[in-house]
């Protein structure tokens, strides 16, 4: 990794991610507001913090709604009626800010 690349992060990454929202935009209306509110919750709600777990989930959530957008379904005949719990679901397994922010205060501590 370069200099540039520790300094703003991977170009690769960040072409990614561009491509995934130009994705986002491109869905109907009630998907693109349920992908953004999706979005918000799962970073401010303790959700994912590496960008591997990042891209898995939001791919995801983007083939599945580009998906039910093709066959016509509501936003929530895909992710049931408590939307929270289906985003839960998604970073259950991934490393959360909290997971960061707990290891960093008891690294900080110091234990004698």
């Amino acid at each position: 990794m370069n200099f540039f690349e520790k300094l703003i992060g991977s170009l690769d990454d960040k072409r990614e991610w561009r491509a995934m929202e130009a994705r986002a935009k491109s869905l109907p209306s009630e998907y693109r507001k349920a992908y953004s509110a999706i979005k918000s919750y799962v970073w401010t709600a303790g959700g994912t913090t590496e960008w591997k777990d990042s891209s898995r989930i939001f791919g995801g959530v983007l083939d599945l709604f580009e998906e039910g957008a093709a066959e016509g379904r509501k936003v929530i005949d895909l992710t049931g009626e408590d939307v929270a719990a289906f985003c839960d679901e998604l970073v259950k397994d991934t490393k959360t800010w909290k997971d960061k922010y707990r290891k960093k205060l008891n690294d900080t501590i110091g234990r004698d």
